[in-house]
C-alpha cells in the first residue's frame, strides 16, 4: 500500500463510466419495469453505491476511505440497446477516489447483467473507464470522448 500519511487531505472527485449492451427489447423491459427480478436500475444503483463503499475489501492495496458522496446515474439509449452508466464519488481524503468510482460502475453494470441475463444471453459490458478526476497533487483529468 502506498504511504499517503504525509499528504494533505483535499476534496477528491472521480467519475467513471461503463456501457451495458442489451437487445433493444431487453432495454425496453428494463425501462418499462418488465423484468422478472424487479426494478433493474434501482437495484443496480444501490449495488454500485455499496460497491464504492466496499472497494477496500475488493481491491487488495486500495486505501480505506471515508466517502462523502456516491451516486450512480443511468443514460439509456433505447434505439441502440445501450445503457451508459456513470458513477461519481467524492471524499475529503489524502488519496483519490478513482478506484471507488471504477468499482461502483463495474458492479452497477454487473447487476444490470445479473438481473437481465434470464431473458437476454447476449448482454455484454464494456468501455469501463475513468472519465474525470480532480483533487490532489496530480490535478484534474478529463477523458476526451471519442463518440
Amino acid at each position: 500500500m502506498v504511504d499517503v500519511s504525509a499528504k494533505s487531505a483535499t476534496m477528491r472527485t472521480a467519475v467513471a463510466g461503463a456501457k451495458v449492451f442489451l437487445k433493444p427489447e431487453t432495454l425496453a423491459a428494463v425501462l418499462g419495469s418488465g423484468v422478472t427480478k424487479g426494478d433493474v436500475l434501482a437495484v443496480a444503483r444501490l449495488a454500485g453505491i455499496v460497491a464504492a463503499k466496499k472497494t477496500t475489501e475488493l481491491i487488495p492495496l486500495s486505501h480505506p476511505l471515508a466517502i462523502d458522496h456516491a451516486a450512480i446515474e443511468f443514460y439509456p439509449n433505447p434505439e441502440a440497446g445501450v445503457i451508459r452508466i456513470e458513477a461519481t464519488v467524492r471524499a475529503f481524503e489524502r488519496t483519490g477516489v478513482e478506484m471507488e468510482a471504477m468499482t461502483a460502475v463495474a458492479v452497477a453494470a454487473l447487476t444490470v447483467y445479473d438481473m437481465c441475463k434470464g431473458s437476454d444471453k447476449s448482454i455484454s459490458i464494456g468501455e469501463i473507464a475513468l472519465l474525470y478526476k480532480e483533487g490532489g497533487k496530480s490535478g484534474t483529468f478529463r477523458r476526451e470522448e471519442t463518440e
